[in-house]
């Protein structure tokens, strides 16, 4: 068992930058693959960035490579996702989550993490 909790969410003008970050408790922290989802008011969770279990690599959605860098403390069990020059559209509530599954490909897929945070919420106005 993992438990996860963000922290860092806010509001923000366009144009700004926040930092989120993911605290993890329970089971080693270094045996999951890590990611960020988002999920805006009226629509589906998707897809933001995602790290694997030693921080070598990384994968990042289209509509935030450039903008955003997820990173991992496997020391200090966190994982953080720096946002940077945020649109409105950024708008959503931000969730960490993690993935046990023996594998080297980082999944973009929600339904292949096992554990999620209770999300925070980033507000971008224009």
């Amino acid at each position: 068992q993992v438990q996860l909790v963000e922290s860092g969410g806010g509001l923000v003008q366009a144009g700004g930058s926040l930092r989120l970050s993911c605290a993890a408790t329970g089971r080693t922290f270094s045996n999951y693959a890590m990611a960020w989802f988002r999920q805006a008011p009226g629509k589906e969770r998707e897809f933001a960035a995602a790290i694997s279990r030693n921080g070598g690599r990384t994968y990042h959605a289209d509509s935030v490579k450039g903008r955003f860098t997820i990173s991992r403390d496997n020391a200090k069990n966190t994982v953080t996702l720096q946002m940077n020059s945020l649109k409105p559209e950024d708008t959503a509530v931000y969730y960490c989550a993690a993935d046990y599954r023996v594998t080297n490909t980082l999944s973009t897929t929600s339904h292949d993490y096992d554990y999620w945070g209770q999300g925070t919420q980033v507000t971008v106005s224009s």
